[in-house]
């Protein structure tokens, strides 16, 4: 199993917004970097992933939910009238892939990004790594259960 964590903008789609779809699932899409979409590339069904709140008052990871489809292409990249849409994107050549995420766990208190930082278990941490913004990254393993032991 791999762990990842992904951010969200709450205003676009919050932890809530994931709670409230049908089997609280959704498409993970809209992913527009290289680098981000080869580690969305990389996602197995079964996977953990951190749901990160980010580009608001208080960037905190608010939950988990887990991949339950891997990688397909990404329908948005399709749609003329879509955010995403990328001419040069084809389902015979595909350039932007999603996967499905499912909630699993909303944490009662944030793990907030200066919590984070302040831990000396989590200083190599790729969130916080200088130059690292990706919207999708992997996250080592004991970073992980650090975090989710921290969460209860």
């Amino acid at each position: 199993m791999n762990y990842w964590l992904v951010k969200s903008e709450p205003d676009s789609f919050s932890i809530d917004d994931l709670i409230n779809q049908t089997n609280g699932t959704e498409m993970w899409d809209g992913v527009r970097n290289y680098q981000a979409r080869n580690n969305l590339k990389l996602m197995q069904t079964g996977d953990l992933v951190f749901f990160y709140h980010s580009s608001c008052k208080q960037p905190a990871i608010v939950g988990v939910s887990e991949v339950v489809t891997s990688h397909y292409p990404d329908p948005t990249a399709e749609n003329p009238q879509h955010s995403g849409y990328d001419p040069k994107h084809s389902p015979e050549s595909p350039r932007w892939f999603v996967v499905d995420l499912k909630f699993k766990q909303k944490f009662n208190q944030p793990i907030t990004l200066s919590w984070i930082k302040q831990q000396k278990a989590l200083a190599d941490i790729s969130l916080i790594s200088k130059g690292s913004r990706l919207s999708v990254m992997p996250i080592d393993s004991n970073h992980w259960h650090f975090i989710m032991e921290s969460a209860k």
